[in-house]
Protein backbone atom coordinates (compact mmCIF):
# COMPACT_ATOMS: atom_id res chain seq x y z
CA UNK A 1 0.00 0.00 0.00
CA UNK A 2 2.78 2.32 0.85
CA UNK A 3 4.62 1.53 -2.38
CA UNK A 4 1.58 2.32 -4.52
CA UNK A 5 1.12 5.66 -2.79
CA UNK A 6 4.72 6.60 -3.58
CA UNK A 7 4.21 5.66 -7.19
CA UNK A 8 1.08 7.76 -7.41
CA UNK A 9 2.86 10.75 -5.87
CA UNK A 10 5.75 10.54 -8.32
CA UNK A 11 3.58 10.07 -11.37
CA UNK A 12 2.59 13.76 -11.78
CA UNK A 13 6.27 14.82 -11.69
CA UNK A 14 7.16 12.27 -14.33
CA UNK A 15 4.38 13.59 -16.53
CA UNK A 16 5.51 17.20 -16.03
CA UNK A 17 9.17 16.45 -16.76
CA UNK A 18 8.25 14.39 -19.77
CA UNK A 19 6.26 17.29 -21.18
CA UNK A 20 8.98 19.93 -20.79
CA UNK A 21 10.04 19.63 -24.43
CA UNK A 22 6.46 20.30 -25.47
CA UNK A 23 6.04 23.29 -23.15
CA UNK A 24 9.49 24.91 -23.36
CA UNK A 25 10.78 23.61 -26.69
CA UNK A 26 13.64 21.25 -27.51
CA UNK A 27 16.14 23.24 -25.38
CA UNK A 28 14.10 22.63 -22.25
CA UNK A 29 13.59 24.93 -19.29
CA UNK A 30 17.24 26.15 -19.19
CA UNK A 31 18.49 26.55 -22.80
CA UNK A 32 22.18 27.12 -23.58
CA UNK A 33 22.45 30.71 -24.80
CA UNK A 34 26.23 30.85 -24.86
CA UNK A 35 26.48 31.86 -28.53
CA UNK A 36 23.23 33.79 -28.82
CA UNK A 37 24.99 37.13 -28.31
CA UNK A 38 26.30 36.87 -31.87
CA UNK A 39 22.73 37.11 -33.15
CA UNK A 40 21.71 40.01 -30.94
CA UNK A 41 20.95 43.22 -32.89
CA UNK A 42 22.55 46.55 -31.94
CA UNK A 43 19.80 48.89 -30.74
CA UNK A 44 19.78 52.67 -30.93
CA UNK A 45 20.47 54.64 -27.75
CA UNK A 46 17.29 55.50 -25.87
CA UNK A 47 16.29 59.10 -26.35
CA UNK A 48 15.38 60.95 -23.17
CA UNK A 49 14.34 64.55 -22.49
CA UNK A 50 17.14 67.13 -22.21
CA UNK A 51 16.44 67.78 -18.52
CA UNK A 52 16.98 64.12 -17.54
CA UNK A 53 20.37 62.71 -16.49
CA UNK A 54 21.56 60.08 -19.01
CA UNK A 55 24.58 58.75 -17.12
CA UNK A 56 22.77 55.52 -16.30
CA UNK A 57 22.24 54.91 -20.02
CA UNK A 58 25.94 54.72 -20.92
CA UNK A 59 26.93 51.57 -22.78
CA UNK A 60 28.11 48.82 -20.44
CA UNK A 61 30.27 47.19 -23.14
CA UNK A 62 31.07 49.95 -25.63
CA UNK A 63 32.23 48.93 -29.09
CA UNK A 64 35.67 50.50 -29.76
CA UNK A 65 36.31 52.45 -32.92
CA UNK A 66 38.18 50.50 -35.59
CA UNK A 67 41.23 52.38 -36.85
CA UNK A 68 42.36 52.01 -40.43
CA UNK A 69 45.80 50.54 -41.05
CA UNK A 70 47.78 51.57 -44.09
CA UNK A 71 50.75 49.78 -45.61
CA UNK A 72 53.92 51.70 -46.37
CA UNK A 73 54.11 52.96 -49.91
CA UNK A 74 57.52 51.35 -50.36
CA UNK A 75 58.06 47.61 -50.40
CA UNK A 76 58.87 45.98 -47.10
CA UNK A 77 61.02 42.89 -46.74
CA UNK A 78 61.12 40.78 -43.59
CA UNK A 79 64.62 40.98 -41.99
CA UNK A 80 66.82 37.94 -42.35
CA UNK A 81 67.35 35.87 -39.19
CA UNK A 82 70.38 36.93 -37.17
CA UNK A 83 72.94 34.37 -36.01
CA UNK A 84 72.95 34.09 -32.21
CA UNK A 85 76.74 33.96 -32.22
CA UNK A 86 79.36 34.04 -34.90
CA UNK A 87 79.71 31.74 -37.85
CA UNK A 88 82.39 29.89 -35.90
CA UNK A 89 81.47 28.68 -32.43
CA UNK A 90 83.91 29.78 -29.73
CA UNK A 91 84.94 28.24 -26.43
CA UNK A 92 83.15 28.95 -23.18
CA UNK A 93 85.91 31.37 -22.07
CA UNK A 94 88.32 33.33 -24.22
CA UNK A 95 90.80 35.97 -23.04
CA UNK A 96 90.84 39.08 -25.21
CA UNK A 97 93.45 41.83 -25.29
CA UNK A 98 93.57 45.33 -26.74
CA UNK A 99 96.73 47.26 -25.92
CA UNK A 100 97.27 46.99 -22.16
CA UNK A 101 93.63 46.09 -21.53
CA UNK A 102 92.66 42.43 -21.05
CA UNK A 103 89.30 40.84 -20.32
CA UNK A 104 87.60 37.46 -20.46
CA UNK A 105 84.83 36.84 -22.99
CA UNK A 106 82.47 34.24 -21.51
CA UNK A 107 79.75 32.45 -23.48
CA UNK A 108 77.12 32.71 -20.73
CA UNK A 109 74.67 35.43 -19.70
CA UNK A 110 75.75 37.89 -16.95
CA UNK A 111 73.32 36.33 -14.49
CA UNK A 112 75.22 33.05 -14.85
CA UNK A 113 78.71 34.56 -14.72
CA UNK A 114 78.06 36.55 -11.51
CA UNK A 115 77.72 33.52 -9.16
CA UNK A 116 80.73 31.88 -10.81
CA UNK A 117 82.91 34.84 -9.83
CA UNK A 118 81.57 34.63 -6.27
CA UNK A 119 82.27 30.88 -6.21
CA UNK A 120 85.85 31.45 -7.42
CA UNK A 121 86.53 33.93 -4.61
CA UNK A 122 85.07 31.55 -2.04
CA UNK A 123 87.16 28.61 -3.24
CA UNK A 124 90.28 30.84 -3.29
CA UNK A 125 89.55 32.06 0.25
CA UNK A 126 89.53 35.70 -0.88
CA UNK A 127 87.17 37.80 1.20
CA UNK A 128 84.58 40.07 -0.45
CA UNK A 129 84.57 43.67 0.77
CA UNK A 130 81.53 44.75 -1.22
CA UNK A 131 79.37 43.86 -4.21
CA UNK A 132 76.74 45.53 -6.38
CA UNK A 133 74.79 43.21 -8.67
CA UNK A 134 73.11 46.09 -10.51
CA UNK A 135 76.52 47.49 -11.53
CA UNK A 136 78.14 44.07 -11.87
CA UNK A 137 80.90 44.94 -9.37
CA UNK A 138 82.62 42.72 -6.78
CA UNK A 139 85.42 44.22 -4.66
CA UNK A 140 87.72 41.97 -2.64
CA UNK A 141 89.46 42.61 0.63
CA UNK A 142 93.22 43.13 0.69
CA UNK A 143 95.09 39.82 0.56
CA UNK A 144 98.79 39.00 0.91
CA UNK A 145 99.99 36.89 -1.98
CA UNK A 146 103.09 34.74 -2.09
CA UNK A 147 106.25 36.61 -3.20
CA UNK A 148 104.37 39.94 -3.11
CA UNK A 149 105.68 42.59 -0.72
CA UNK A 150 102.41 44.55 -0.53
CA UNK A 151 98.86 43.40 0.15
CA UNK A 152 96.67 43.71 -2.90
CA UNK A 153 92.96 43.76 -3.76
CA UNK A 154 90.93 43.20 -6.92
CA UNK A 155 87.79 44.62 -8.49
CA UNK A 156 85.80 42.29 -10.76
CA UNK A 157 83.46 43.89 -13.30
CA UNK A 158 80.81 41.65 -14.90
CA UNK A 159 79.33 43.26 -18.01
CA UNK A 160 77.15 42.26 -20.95
CA UNK A 161 79.01 40.95 -23.97
CA UNK A 162 78.68 42.18 -27.53
CA UNK A 163 76.65 39.15 -28.61
CA UNK A 164 73.45 37.98 -26.95
CA UNK A 165 73.87 35.64 -23.96
CA UNK A 166 77.57 36.47 -23.56
CA UNK A 167 79.43 38.32 -20.83
CA UNK A 168 82.69 40.14 -20.28
CA UNK A 169 84.78 40.00 -17.13
CA UNK A 170 87.22 42.84 -16.43
CA UNK A 171 89.64 43.00 -13.49
CA UNK A 172 91.41 45.94 -11.85
CA UNK A 173 94.23 45.26 -9.36
CA UNK A 174 95.41 47.72 -6.69
CA UNK A 175 98.30 47.59 -4.24
CA UNK A 176 97.69 48.73 -0.68
CA UNK A 177 99.07 52.17 0.15
CA UNK A 178 99.18 54.28 3.29
CA UNK A 179 95.91 55.99 2.44
CA UNK A 180 92.51 54.67 1.43
CA UNK A 181 93.00 55.44 -2.25
CA UNK A 182 90.14 55.11 -4.78
CA UNK A 183 90.26 52.43 -7.43
CA UNK A 184 92.68 53.31 -10.27
CA UNK A 185 91.63 53.39 -13.91
CA UNK A 186 94.30 50.75 -14.71
CA UNK A 187 95.90 48.07 -12.56
CA UNK A 188 99.02 48.83 -10.54
CA UNK A 189 100.50 45.50 -11.70
CA UNK A 190 99.34 44.39 -15.15
CA UNK A 191 101.06 41.01 -14.87
CA UNK A 192 99.27 40.25 -11.60
CA UNK A 193 95.97 41.31 -13.17
CA UNK A 194 96.51 38.94 -16.11
CA UNK A 195 97.49 36.09 -13.82
CA UNK A 196 94.27 36.54 -11.86
CA UNK A 197 92.28 36.73 -15.12
CA UNK A 198 93.80 33.46 -16.38
CA UNK A 199 93.07 31.73 -13.06
CA UNK A 200 89.42 32.76 -12.91
CA UNK A 201 88.95 32.01 -16.64
CA UNK A 202 90.15 28.45 -16.03
CA UNK A 203 87.81 28.13 -13.04
CA UNK A 204 84.84 29.35 -15.09
CA UNK A 205 85.65 26.97 -17.95
CA UNK A 206 85.80 24.02 -15.55
CA UNK A 207 82.52 24.85 -13.78
CA UNK A 208 80.44 26.27 -16.64
CA UNK A 209 78.01 23.34 -16.93
CA UNK A 210 77.00 23.40 -13.26
CA UNK A 211 76.87 27.18 -12.83
CA UNK A 212 73.80 28.64 -11.05
CA UNK A 213 72.03 31.83 -12.12
CA UNK A 214 71.74 35.10 -10.22
CA UNK A 215 68.31 36.55 -10.99
CA UNK A 216 69.30 39.97 -9.60
CA UNK A 217 72.38 40.26 -11.80
CA UNK A 218 70.47 38.87 -14.78
CA UNK A 219 67.70 41.50 -14.44
CA UNK A 220 70.19 44.33 -13.91
CA UNK A 221 72.51 43.59 -16.83
CA UNK A 222 70.30 41.66 -19.22
CA UNK A 223 71.50 39.44 -22.06
CA UNK A 224 70.62 41.40 -25.21
CA UNK A 225 74.19 42.18 -26.18
CA UNK A 226 75.69 45.43 -27.41
CA UNK A 227 75.26 45.12 -31.17
CA UNK A 228 71.94 45.63 -32.94
CA UNK A 229 70.76 45.76 -36.54
CA UNK A 230 68.70 48.86 -37.36
CA UNK A 231 66.55 48.70 -40.48
CA UNK A 232 64.70 51.59 -42.15
CA UNK A 233 62.95 51.98 -45.51
CA UNK A 234 66.18 53.03 -47.21
CA UNK A 235 69.11 51.77 -45.15
CA UNK A 236 70.31 49.02 -42.83
CA UNK A 237 73.10 49.69 -40.37
CA UNK A 238 74.73 48.25 -37.27
CA UNK A 239 74.80 50.04 -33.92
CA UNK A 240 77.68 48.92 -31.72
CA UNK A 241 77.83 50.08 -28.09
CA UNK A 242 81.62 50.15 -27.78
CA UNK A 243 84.28 52.87 -27.82
CA UNK A 244 85.93 53.47 -31.18
CA UNK A 245 89.23 51.70 -30.42
CA UNK A 246 87.46 48.57 -29.26
CA UNK A 247 84.92 48.68 -32.14
CA UNK A 248 87.68 49.10 -34.72
CA UNK A 249 89.68 46.18 -33.33
CA UNK A 250 86.58 43.98 -33.15
CA UNK A 251 85.64 44.71 -36.76
CA UNK A 252 89.22 44.10 -37.91
CA UNK A 253 88.89 40.56 -36.56
CA UNK A 254 85.19 39.99 -37.38
CA UNK A 255 85.18 40.99 -41.06
CA UNK A 256 87.36 38.09 -42.32
CA UNK A 257 85.23 35.67 -40.28
CA UNK A 258 82.14 37.10 -41.98
CA UNK A 259 83.56 36.39 -45.46
CA UNK A 260 85.24 39.72 -46.30
CA UNK A 261 88.80 40.34 -47.42
CA UNK A 262 90.20 43.60 -46.00
CA UNK A 263 91.96 45.27 -48.93
CA UNK A 264 92.83 48.48 -47.10
CA UNK A 265 91.72 50.60 -44.16
CA UNK A 266 91.81 54.21 -43.03
CA UNK A 267 91.50 54.39 -39.26
CA UNK A 268 91.37 58.17 -39.08
CA UNK A 269 88.36 58.17 -41.45
CA UNK A 270 86.85 55.03 -39.96
CA UNK A 271 86.86 53.20 -43.31
CA UNK A 272 87.43 49.57 -44.27
CA UNK A 273 87.96 48.80 -47.99
CA UNK A 274 86.51 45.33 -48.52
CA UNK A 275 85.97 42.60 -51.05
CA UNK A 276 83.29 40.06 -50.26
CA UNK A 277 84.59 36.56 -50.94
CA UNK A 278 81.78 34.58 -49.31
CA UNK A 279 82.04 31.26 -47.46
CA UNK A 280 85.38 29.59 -48.11
CA UNK A 281 85.01 26.23 -46.38
CA UNK A 282 82.93 23.34 -47.62
CA UNK A 283 79.56 23.25 -45.88
CA UNK A 284 79.55 26.97 -44.99
CA UNK A 285 77.09 27.94 -47.72
CA UNK A 286 73.90 26.54 -46.23
CA UNK A 287 72.69 29.87 -44.82
CA UNK A 288 73.60 31.64 -48.09
CA UNK A 289 71.88 28.95 -50.14
CA UNK A 290 68.63 29.60 -48.27
CA UNK A 291 68.97 33.36 -48.59
CA UNK A 292 69.83 33.58 -52.27
CA UNK A 293 68.12 30.51 -53.66
CA UNK A 294 70.81 27.81 -53.55
CA UNK A 295 73.12 29.13 -56.27
CA UNK A 296 76.48 27.40 -56.67
CA UNK A 297 78.41 30.67 -56.68
CA UNK A 298 77.50 33.45 -54.32
CA UNK A 299 75.94 36.33 -56.30
CA UNK A 300 77.88 38.97 -54.33
CA UNK A 301 81.26 37.25 -54.59
CA UNK A 302 84.11 39.60 -55.61
CA UNK A 303 81.96 42.67 -55.00
CA UNK A 304 83.86 45.57 -53.39
CA UNK A 305 82.46 47.69 -50.57
CA UNK A 306 83.25 50.44 -48.09
CA UNK A 307 82.44 49.92 -44.42
CA UNK A 308 82.12 53.16 -42.49
CA UNK A 309 82.49 53.33 -38.69
CA UNK A 310 81.05 56.61 -37.39
CA UNK A 311 81.24 57.68 -33.75
CA UNK A 312 77.87 59.05 -32.59
CA UNK A 313 78.79 59.07 -28.90
CA UNK A 314 81.86 58.01 -26.93
CA UNK A 315 80.64 54.41 -26.73
CA UNK A 316 78.13 54.28 -29.59
CA UNK A 317 79.31 53.48 -33.12
CA UNK A 318 77.15 53.38 -36.25
CA UNK A 319 78.39 51.03 -38.99
CA UNK A 320 77.22 51.47 -42.59
CA UNK A 321 77.91 49.51 -45.77
CA UNK A 322 78.42 51.41 -49.05
CA UNK A 323 79.50 50.63 -52.58
CA UNK A 324 83.20 50.99 -53.39
CA UNK A 325 82.55 54.46 -54.86
CA UNK A 326 80.62 55.58 -51.78
CA UNK A 327 77.21 55.09 -53.40
CA UNK A 328 74.28 53.17 -51.94
CA UNK A 329 73.99 49.40 -51.79
CA UNK A 330 70.71 47.58 -52.40
CA UNK A 331 68.97 47.34 -49.04
CA UNK A 332 68.52 43.58 -49.29
CA UNK A 333 72.28 43.15 -49.70
CA UNK A 334 73.02 45.61 -46.88
CA UNK A 335 70.76 43.65 -44.59
CA UNK A 336 72.24 40.26 -45.46
CA UNK A 337 75.92 41.27 -45.34
CA UNK A 338 75.65 43.33 -42.15
CA UNK A 339 73.82 40.44 -40.51
CA UNK A 340 76.90 38.32 -41.18
CA UNK A 341 79.15 40.97 -39.65
CA UNK A 342 76.86 41.28 -36.64
CA UNK A 343 77.15 37.59 -35.92
CA UNK A 344 80.98 37.63 -35.78
CA UNK A 345 81.67 40.77 -33.68
CA UNK A 346 82.81 40.16 -30.11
Amino acid sequence: MTGSRVGLLLLPWVLVLGGCSWIYGEDGLFPDNTDRYQEAPELAVIEVPDDVNTVALDATYPIPDVQQSFLLESEFEVPRPTPLTGSNAYDTVRIQRLGDESWALVAVAPGQLWPQVRAFLTSSQIGVAGSDAESGLIDTQYVTLQDRPLPTRFRFQVDTGVQRNTSELHIVQQNQSGTDAPWPAASDDLELERTMLRNIAQFIANSAEAAPVSMMADRAMGDQGRVTLEDSETQTRLVLLLPFNRAWASLNKALPEAGFAIDDKNRSEGLFYLTFVGPQEEGDGGWFDWMWGGEDEHPLADQQYLLKVASVEESRMVISLMASDGGPVERRDQQALLTLVKGTIN
